[in-house]
């Protein structure tokens, strides 16, 4: 185990050896296996890589926009499920990127990763590049406002390829505010939108992460694919879309960079 001045720490999972968590505070923010990049500990990673998995034919390479990197559990699978799949990973922690450098595994040579700021990048990044960005960004346990709003989504939006998607991460309780506010925010930039999450967290049963997986054209997601995929998953999982969705996020308004600004 190795501890930083930042309290960060990777520690070896008791339940299984080659697994590796990240702590930060003591608080899990990833977990690897660092003899099976394909295995992933955590259902809503399993959802995040459903929803790559269906949206692009089996073993494709792609082209990948990480947000916010830990310990690059999600790049490793990429790079083991396909193959010569090109991926920038934006890691804002320099801390993070050292430790995870210093004590895991490498990732494969396609996988870089820079130290930055996420919306930094998106806004440098070429446009129609990528044919997938995953966005899993917190500070404190919160989603940082410059990367929940509009503004931030449509710019995210002009990065991916016209069939592109757009994957994030929200940490949310009960009533799933801030979850509706976010469907609205991405609903207010793309065409085709679907949250995939717990049973118990739609029924307001427990805290929690949903993904929301995004794109520009109507009908681009796998829908109804990623359902049985997901209701299949140990942590058996529900899919939102189309009047489901509607009903979720009725009467939620979109954030943008003024509103979240005078929070």
């Amino acid at each position: 185990m190795e501890t930083t001045a930042e309290g960060l720490e990777l520690v070896v999972d008791p339940a299984r050896r080659t697994g590796r968590t990240l702590l930060a505070a003591g608080v899990a923010q990833s977990y690897v296996d660092v003899a099976d990049p394909r295995y992933l500990h955590f259902e809503y990673v399993r959802r995040m890589a459903a929803v790559v998995d269906l949206a692009a034919p089996p073993g494709r390479p792609v082209t990948a926009l990480h947000l916010g990197g830990g310990a690059l559990t999600l790049p490793r699978w990429l790079a083991a499920t396909r193959p010569g799949s090109a991926q920038l990973v934006v890691e804002r922690d320099a801390a993070v990127v050292e430790l995870v450098r210093r004590e895991l595994p490498p990732p494969a040579p396609e996988v870089v990763v820079r130290v930055a700021d996420a919306r930094d990048a998106v806004t440098a990044a070429p446009p129609d590049r990528y044919d997938v960005v995953l966005a899993d960004i917190y500070r404190a346990a919160r989603m940082p406002g410059h990367v929940a709003s509009v503004e931030f989504a449509a710019a995210v939006a002009r990065t991916l390829h016209p069939d592109g998607v757009y994957l994030v991460n929200v940490t949310d309780l009960p009533p799933l505010v801030f979850s509706r506010t976010q469907v609205a925010t991405l609903r207010a930039v793309f065409a085709d939108v679907c949250l995939v999450a717990d049973r118990r967290m739609l029924r307001g049963r427990r805290y929690g992460n949903l993904v929301l997986a995004a794109a520009r054209p109507a009908g681009r997601l796998p829908v109804r694919r990623l359902a049985t995929r997901v209701a299949a998953d140990p942590v058996p999982g529900g899919v939102l879309h189309g009047p489901a969705l509607d009903a979720f996020v009725s009467g939620a308004r979109p954030a943008t960079d003024t509103t979240l600004a005078d929070q």
